[in-house]
């Protein structure tokens, strides 16, 4: 599944040492004046202090004019200029711990080995473009998130963390019973970001210690309530409250220490990783968490 979105239907394509990665955006209506700068400092964020420095320059195929959306499928491509395959070819048959080196090759009987292919979270890059765009289709909404850094950082290894996001202005009456809930389609979204290991709505695995006197979210008499242990949906549809979740990343597994790789013949070595790898990612994650909180709500509200 390489496709987001059933309305706002989002295809990325490339690899992460591949000569581009980029996607096809289709339902995006049309007269839309897109705002490229906002594009680009979504892109900026998401690049943060990475060991790989990418320009991440857009190459519009198609679908606009003069910066204006023509309602046709908006194509774009960003060439990867800081690769370094060479970097991974020791690691053509072996399978680092933590990865989906594994879990690709056994799906598919092959696999990318140069810095993770298309499981690299190089393809994100696709996501924040097609985000800041379904962005500016809301402009009554905004998404704001902040990175929570699970431990200090310690020398010759590395660390995860959390990002806790907020939406606002968004309407009561967003979403879908049962099958459809926007909570479950948000963390859906959430969890198909690379590192994403948990999601929680609201007060989330905490409300598991709470009474229900102490959960339930008490009215105001403007239809607003006291707390919002619920995240700001209920029964999968929005109350009008902010939209509260957060998202648990589990540390980078691409260490500074050598690791032992299985073989592909079954041998275990002790081999360094090499290549250029961060240390910490939570803050880059903030740009892709509201890209992909971007992409969810725009389904559901085109």
């Amino acid at each position: 599944m390489n496709t987001y979105g059933d309305k706002f239907r989002l295809t990325t394509y490339g690899e992460s040492h591949g000569l581009a990665v980029g996607a096809v955006i289709d339902g995006c209506p049309a007269g839309v004046s897109i705002d490229m700068e906002a594009i680009d400092a979504a892109l900026k964020r998401r690049r943060g202090g990475a060991p790989r420095q990418e320009e991440d320059r857009i190459e519009w195929l198609s679908g606009l004019s003069d910066g204006i959306t023509l309602g046709t499928p908006i194509a774009f491509s960003i060439h990867n200029r800081d690769t370094r395959p060479e970097d991974y070819a020791h690691l053509e048959h072996l399978f680092r711990p933590g990865h989906a080196d594994y879990t690709y090759y056994m799906k598919y009987g092959v696999r990318d080995h140069n810095g993770g292919g298309r499981a690299s979270a190089r393809e994100t890059v696709a996501r924040v473009v097609a985000g800041a765009i379904a962005m500016q289709l809301m402009p009554e909404v905004s998404v704001r998130s902040e990175a929570l850094c699970g431990r200090s950082k310690v020398a010759d290894d590395t660390v995860g963390g959390m990002v806790r996001c907020s939406v606002t202005g968004v309407a009561a009456g967003v979403g879908e019973p049962l099958f459809g809930k926007l909570n479950a389609a948000l963390a859906s979204a959430m969890m198909s970001i690379p590192s994403a290991i948990g999601f929680e709505m609201g007060s989330g695995f905490a409300a598991a210690r709470m009474k229900g006197s102490e959960y339930i979210d008490r009215w105001n008499s403007d239809g607003t309530t006291k707390t919002n242990h619920c995240g700001g949906v209920q029964g999968g549809i929005t109350n009008g409250m902010p939209i509260e979740f957060t998202v648990a990343f589990h540390p980078v597994v691409s260490l500074p220490q050598p690791v032992e790789c299985l073989h592909e013949n079954g041998s275990l070595e002790t081999v360094s990783i090499g290549g250029r790898h961060d240390t910490h990612h939570i803050e880059r994650a903030t740009a892709v968490v509201e890209a992909m909180t971007a992409l969810c709500l725009i389904n559901y509200m085109l």
